[in-house]
């Protein structure tokens, strides 16, 4: 009787779990789906033409002095055209795509000594820091953690209100707008702490270039 007894009970079980996981689990996502299909549909941006240029989600590399930068990423991930994926060769950097993470280059990378006379052999990850630093200074902007630094995902869409700050000026002067007017984008492209508890307040900088070619100057 014992065995009737636990195997009436494993078929309740099994019945229960596949209610839940084959019924009401997809159709409560559908229904999530369907209430947000913006974000059910990967948060896609458009530009003022109704193309898809990229996800609110996913950072984008930019280096025109009429936009903001983004932070730097090891991966080039938005540079392939999907069009031409037959002729991928994964050699080229300019052509690697579909990777998330981070460089991997550890704090040991940056004490490699050379044989000969024990001096410092400019490893990958300072030299990597240097040219970043280097190149915000001539373009007049003061380095910070962010612009300088990769995110743990090299994804990161977002850079800090400072960062975003340290760059009006110069968006400004190159689109010749009113500096007031670029720095209330700044702000209305701001995302707040997640329910007001979680993480840091930071600048989408694709919603917020986007934003800026909705003006129609520069």
């Amino acid at each position: 009787m014992s065995i009737i007894r636990e195997s009436i009970a494993a078929i309740r079980v099994t019945l229960v779990l596949w209610v839940l996981t084959a019924l009401i689990y997809p159709f409560f996502m559908l229904g999530v789906g369907w209430i947000f299909p913006y974000q059910a549909n990967g948060s896609l941006m458009k530009n003022l033409a109704g193309e898809v240029v990229g996800s609110a989600l996913i950072g984008q590399s930019f280096t025109s002095e009429r936009y903001f930068w983004s932070r730097p990423s090891t991966t080039n991930y938005s540079s392939f055209p999907s069009q031409d994926f037959n002729q991928k060769n994964p050699e080229n950097l300019v052509q690697r795509t579909g990777t998330s993470g981070a460089s991997n280059l550890a704090p040991s990378n940056t004490q490699k000594l050379l044989k000969d006379n024990r001096q410092p052999n400019d490893p990958d990850l300072v030299k990597r820091i240097n040219e970043r630093v280097n190149q915000l200074k001539q373009a007049n902007i003061q380095p910070t953690p962010d612009l300088v630094y990769t995110s743990g995902s090299s994804l990161d869409p977002h850079i800090s209100i400072e960062s975003a700050r340290g760059q009006i000026e110069r968006v400004a002067k190159a689109r010749s707008l009113d500096y007031n007017q670029v720095k209330i984008l700044v702000s209305k492209n701001t995302d707040n702490r997640f329910i007001g508890i979680f993480g840091e307040p930071g600048v989408n900088v694709v919603k917020l270039n986007l934003a800026l070619d909705a003006l129609g100057r520069g």
